[in-house]
């Protein structure tokens, strides 16, 4: 059985990675600089910031595939409907030229991509604050769809 401090310091590890809703990468940063700090104290402290931090990690790679495939092929499926005239009129932007029926399964591909992206940050939520209700119990948590950069 873990003590109170252990169990506390083990949910503020999990709840810290939602401090990225208030700062900029906080979600890495905040459990790196609590599980640095803590992870001599305790082997369940040590094992859970690797958790914490192998999972930030691994929604990053996801996110940043996700994004790698989704902006230049949105990019590209809106672009191509527009010409250098349509951009050098300073009076509008040009919205009329957009056309819902060219869409072809690229882009619907990029948008599946867009709608991936949402979902993992929702579960994304629910995994930390399930993992914190977890850790507050004193019982370790593995998030699913986690590479295990630390080991």
């Amino acid at each position: 059985m873990e003590a109170t401090n252990n169990k506390n310091t083990a949910t503020l590890l999990h709840l810290s990675a939602l401090s990225q809703y208030l700062f900029p990468f906080g979600n890495f940063i905040f459990p790196i600089l609590i599980w640095s700090a803590t992870k001599e104290k305790s082997e369940y402290l040590d094992e859970q910031g690797k958790q914490v931090i192998n999972f930030q990690l691994s929604l990053f790679v996801y996110s940043l595939i996700l994004a790698l495939i989704a902006i230049p092929i949105l990019l590209i499926t809106v672009l191509r409907n527009f010409s250098i005239k349509d951009f050098s009129n300073h009076n509008e932007f040009p919205f009329k030229n957009i056309n819902i029926e060219d869409l072809n399964g690229m882009a619907v591909f990029g948008i599946l991509a867009v709608i991936v992206f949402f979902a993992l940050k929702v579960l994304e939520f629910f995994l930390i604050i399930l993992a914190s209700v977890k850790a507050s119990n004193g019982m370790g948590y593995n998030y699913p769809i986690t590479i295990p950069f630390l080991k």
